[in-house]
């Protein structure tokens, strides 16, 4: 028993190569690793030393570990709808530039116009979306929205085309849909929730935008599923967003059929518009399906077509939707601005019906009315850009924070335009106030990155004059048609971002917009 054999001598010898070549291969990938970090940690402190980066002094206070105190706040908050008024104080004390250490990682958080272009504008090809794409994907696919790099910028050019189109179309196309609007609220009685009735609405206009007829028109089962879908899809993506890296945590089996259907229902609408251009098709058809055909000619691909829409859906119905239901949130709140846009409306238009761009255009005070409404409520309230390569931003650094700071690479820097808009060194003692009459002097014309109710760079939104124009007929419109329009009196009337708010990807009151018309 105690014999050592040849064979087990051999054996030995075997494993022990074995393990040696293991081994070896171990220490060579960690060593090789080690030299890769290292030498990416002197070339990030050499771009820190040619910039003159300094650290980022000011942090987010935390008191439990890996920051836990912060994320249960934060989440008892947002259950109650009042996340952004609760860290409202708290931004106020911090400043506009300062660190925040989550779960062992830091990332910064910025509300400096400064930055904010250099994220967007001049160091624009350093930050990509990150995990966004991810999150989205399953609901929203290959689109603007989900894309980076060189995908993105076909993405932009391609889609640029047709929105310009509409730029230069007259205000007709609204018109139906704004009708069929003024129609339901006329026939309501009571207290009526506007914001309801706006869902609907910018869903019929961006519906017929892309897919060439509005949903209205599809069958009652099958537009009240698809629309039930889109509103749960779009909830659950946006705790998928916050998530971040753990995104995948974040999906039900209703989420993925949620998703099917919407993709299944805009695919029906990108089949039926390429049944439509053989030679036969009516001009009316045509005409219809335009913005399908245009994408289809430089795609090739139905599945890409129909992944673009569904990424322009998104956009376009709830954002314009809740400018619309937090303009006539605020106007119902402040009587004397909504006399002023009543008279105006009055002197420019009188009773007519008939809108065009060239009345929008006369009515400078609705702009301002429009213009503080994104401003006090942008409808994409918060986003994030991680550093897909080692970079700097030009202030925040050091103890009077402007000093350039290092971001490396797979840091992210989240943006807040609700706060950005609420700066009081930008916009003055009365920030947080509902004051339209700030953008008349024209002091506000040079406000540049300290205003992005619509983005800006690069990604500036493409649908921001359709947006606007939608807009403007409506309020216009609601105001011409029911003059008397006022809050309840049993609404409690609370200061301006004190409201419960409900934070998805988008930014829409939580109690909804409640008036009485009549």
């Amino acid at each position: 028993m105690g014999l050592v054999t040849s064979r087990n001598l051999g054996d030995l010898e075997y494993g022990f190569s074995t393990l040696v070549t293991l081994s070896t291969l171990l220490v060579g990938y960690f060593t090789y690793n080690y030299v890769l970090r290292r030498r990416e940690y002197e070339a990030d402190m050499a771009l820190a030393s040619q910039h003159g980066c300094q650290p980022m002094a000011v942090a987010y206070p935390v008191k439990w570990p890996l920051g836990f105190d912060v994320l249960k706040a934060q989440y008892i908050n947002n259950a109650n709808k009042r996340l952004f008024a609760f860290q409202q104080p708290h931004i106020d004390n911090l400043g506009p530039n300062f660190s925040m250490t989550l779960l062992g990682n830091t990332g910064y958080t910025t509300l400096d116009p400064d930055n904010i272009e250099a994220m967007l504008s001049s160091n624009f090809e350093d930050w990509c979306m990150g995990s966004r794409r991810n999150a989205l994907h399953p609901f929203i696919g290959e689109g603007i929205f989900t894309q980076d790099g060189p995908a993105w910028k076909h993405s932009r050019e391609m889609l640029r085309r047709p929105f310009l189109k509409t730029h230069y179309q007259d205000l007709k196309a609204f018109n139906q849909h704004v009708n069929n609007l003024i129609s339901n609220l006329s026939s309501s009685t009571g207290v009526v929730d506007l914001q309801t009735h706006f869902y609907s609405f910018t869903l019929a206009t961006t519906t017929t935008l892309i897919f060439g007829q509005a949903v209205e028109s599809v069958e009652g089962e099958d537009r009240d599923t698809f629309a039930n879908s889109f509103d749960y899809a779009s909830w659950i993506s946006s705790l998928r967003i916050r998530l971040q890296d753990f995104y995948w945590a974040c999906r039900t089996n209703r989420y993925g059929d949620s998703c099917r259907t919407v993709k299944d229902f805009a695919g029906g609408f990108v089949d039926e518009a390429l049944k439509n251009t053989d030679k036969e098709a009516t001009a009316e058809n045509s005409n219809g399906y335009a913005f399908i055909q245009d994408l289809y000619d430089e795609l090739k691909d139905p599945v890409l077509v129909r992944d673009q829409l569904v990424n322009i859906l998104l956009a376009g119905r709830d954002t314009t939707a809740c400018l619309l239901s937090w303009t006539f949130f605020l106007l119902v709140r402040h009587p004397s601005t909504l006399s002023r846009l009543c008279q105006e409306i009055q002197s420019i238009i009188g009773d007519e019906q008939e809108l065009a761009r060239a009345h929008i255009q006369k009515m400078s005070y609705l702009k301002c009315v429009l213009n503080e409404t994104l401003r006090l409520y942008p409808p994409v309230p918060i986003n994030v850009r991680i550093a897909q390569r080692t970079t700097t931003i030009p202030r925040g650094g050091g103890p009077d924070g402007t000093s350039p700071v290092l971001v490396r690479r797979g840091t992210g820097i989240g943006y807040i335009p609700y706060y950005l808009h609420r700066r009081k060194d930008l916009y003055g003692e009365d920030a947080l106030d509902f004051r339209p009459e700030r953008w008349e002097d024209g002091k506000l014309d040079s406000i540049g990155w300290g205003y992005l109710p619509f983005h800006a760079g690069p990604r500036a939104c493409l649908g921001k004059d359709f947006a606007l124009m939608e807009a403007s007929c409506a309020v216009v419109r609601i105001i011409q048609t029911f003059p008397d329009i006022r809050v309840p009196p049993e609404e409690k009337i609370v200061p301006t971002g004190q409201e419960k708010q409900n934070l998805t990807i988008f930014l829409a009151s939580a109690e909804g917009c409640r008036v009485l018309l009549q």
